[in-house]
């Protein structure tokens, strides 16, 4: 169960990464990059950010761009809260791919709700009864 204080803190590191991965990129067309979610740990250490991309082909290589580069983000961030918090939090981030998953299930229900052609009763079957 998270304190009030640490949703607090996550929805700004959220709302202040989504900003910084607007616009990063805007540069770039054609990639959307949003913050599904943020965890922070208790004592305020570590962050846990998930990340969904757009394309989801992407993904991995965005990711490991952005693990590359998470100095630079944690810095900017730190500019962005530096009034609310004292110390930034480590970030971590992971890609988050519960869309395609749903899109998974949907692909899987709409298969499975074809029409089936109905069948034909068996002639022994009819004259059981």
């Amino acid at each position: 169960m998270e304190s009030t204080r640490l949703q607090k803190i996550s929805r700004l590191v959220q709302k202040e990464l989504s900003e910084i991965f607007r616009q990063e990129t805007a540069k770039t067309r054609g990639t959307l990059v949003s913050v599904s979610s943020v965890r922070v740990s208790p004592d305020l250490s570590v962050a846990n950010v998930r990340l969904s991309i757009f394309p989801s082909e992407r993904g991995e290589e965005i990711i490991t761009n952005i693990n590359a580069n998470e100095r630079r983000v944690r810095y900017n961030l730190s500019q962005r809260v530096r009034y609310q918090l004292r110390r930034c939090p480590e970030l971590k981030f992971h890609l988050d791919d519960s869309l395609d998953y749903i899109e998974h299930i949907d692909e899987l229900l709409a298969k499975d709700k074809k029409p089936q052609q109905p069948q034909q009763p068996d002639a022994e079957a009819a004259g059981e009864q």
